[in-house]
């Protein structure tokens, strides 16, 4: 059996891995090409393009890089014609993968969508175009099924991917030890996210907040693949470390985080990590999305608990000032603490559901033999 796979992003990529992992539980001789990151290559994809050539953000950005994008779409689609898959698997990034989902289902081939695309946040007639090319939807958020009742389509919720790896994650028993970090001292975990046009914004900011907290001890969860430079506002700072790929260890140190809007602020939530949300975007990026959101926070553990449980500091109110302030809250009123605490763990009883690779491989695999 053929599988071809499609992740756009980091978290994507991560999902893609343990999906892959699954499948081949249950298929050994299965096949795997695509595009994707490392995860998906270590388990056993081909890889046709790494999703780093395809990381944009923001609005303004894709429109800047519609060129560079339309290559990659053209390439993906002749590349799935020589490959003959029997399903294409897309994981989240929509732009990209409901034309791809278009072009599949024209020409005759299953298309399976892991990671429901957000129709839901803006824009939500696209789930429509979703209903009318994709054979199957996998979803990890308990309220997209509701949501995708209202189009009389019913999809399946499969638990939550985020929830599986953080459970299955092996901690470095030294990791504070090799750090050196002081053991008096306050942890600040500092996620900037993993694409460089989201670090051009958000590394001053952390910067400015690290530079007001010198009592504190920041340590950055830098991305191996992207340019050093990025990050060097943090690495003049005497109170800065820095880890590369180890996210998930540097959260089981952490007292507190400063996270950049997406994926990691819910793998904060559940590593039950007390956490200020940023994001910042260019102008008109921002001018864009105030026009078509439709729904009220920007961060996975204020919309999937339906209120605020985080605060989120979006564009001018993402200052070094207000994020520190909101940060000495967080690490200090202890009922305060308290409270967030709490609610995550509300968020951890949603959507512990078993594993989401597991139920989405077994699932997709009975589809496909039907």
């Amino acid at each position: 059996m053929k599988f071809y796979l499609i992740a756009g992003e980091r978290s994507g990529d991560l999902h893609g891995g343990n999906l892959i992992k699954q499948i081949k539980q249950r298929e050994p001789d299965a096949r795997f090409r695509g595009f994707g990151g490392d995860y998906m290559l270590e388990a056993g994809m081909d890889k046709v393009v790494h999703y780093r050539e395809l990381a944009f953000m923001g609005f303004a950005e894709v429109l800047a890089n519609l060129r560079t994008i339309s290559k990659k779409i053209d390439q993906c689609k002749a590349d799935i014609l020589g490959y003959k898959p029997d399903v294409v698997i897309l994981i989240d990034y929509a732009g990209f993968n409901m034309r791809i989902a278009k072009f599949a289902h024209k020409h005759g081939i299953k298309v399976f969508w892991y990671i429901s695309p957000k129709v839901w946040a803006w824009n939500q007639s696209r789930a429509l175009k979703l209903k009318a090319n994709v054979d199957r939807m996998f979803a990890i958020l308990p309220f997209e099924k509701q949501f995708f009742k209202r189009f009389d389509w019913d999809i399946n919720y499969v638990g939550n991917p985020v929830l599986d790896a953080i459970k299955s994650h092996q901690a470095k028993v030294d990791f504070a030890t090799s750090l050196k970090l002081e053991s008096h001292k306050k942890v600040v975990a500092l996620l900037p996210g993993s694409r460089h046009q989201e670090l051009k914004k958000i590394i001053p900011v952390m910067a400015g907040v690290a530079a007001k907290m010198p009592e504190a001890q920041f340590v950055v969860a830098a991305v191996s693949n992207l340019n050093k430079s990025l990050y060097q506002d943090l690495s003049k700072l005497s109170n800065v470390k820095f880890v590369e790929d180890a996210a998930y260890d540097l959260l089981r140190a952490a007292d507190a985080a400063v996270v950049t809007s997406g994926t990691a602020t819910l793998e904060t939530a559940l590593f039950r990590v007390p956490e200020v949300v940023v994001y910042k975007t260019s102008r008109l990026s921002y001018m864009i999305a105030k026009l078509l959101i439709k729904v009220r926070f920007i961060s996975l553990v204020n919309l999937i608990a339906d209120k605020l449980v985080v605060k989120e500091m979006i564009q001018k109110d993402a200052s070094a000032e207000a994020v520190s302030n909101e940060l000495n809250k967080i690490l200090n009123d202890k009922a305060y603490r308290e409270k967030m605490l709490n609610d995550y763990d509300e968020i951890i009883r949603i959507l512990d559901t078993g594993s989401a690779s597991e139920n989405t491989a077994r699932l997709m695999l009975q589809y496909l033999k039907q």
